[in-house]
């Protein structure tokens, strides 16, 4: 059995007919039992529903940051350049003049 596959649906729940026995159980006592179970079941999905769409968002938005993360910045490069070039003329200039 697939562990993601669903077996009932609320609506089988709610038409899921008991056979009567002698020494039966309660029909009011069932009813209202299997009405609170698909109340919980419609409940539950609804949940699972919004989860999955709340997961599908998130990964949309995992790789537009990705996507955007993977393209160089050349300004920030640039920065970084310019930074290292002007700590080189500091450090490696003072020894040439010492």
């Amino acid at each position: 059995m697939n562990e993601n596959h669903v077996q009932l649906s609320s609506k089988d729940i709610l038409e899921k007919e008991f056979k009567t026995a002698m020494r039966g159980y309660n029909q009011v006592e069932v009813d209202e039992f299997l009405d609170t179970i698909i109340k919980d079941y419609d409940k539950l999905n609804q949940q699972i529903q919004k989860l999955q769409f709340e997961n599908d968002k998130l990964r949309k938005q995992t790789e537009q940051t990705r996507s955007r993360t993977n393209q160089p910045n050349h300004q920030v490069n640039y920065d970084v350049l310019k930074r290292l070039s002007n700590l080189e003329k500091e450090v490696f200039g003072k020894k040439i003049a010492d």
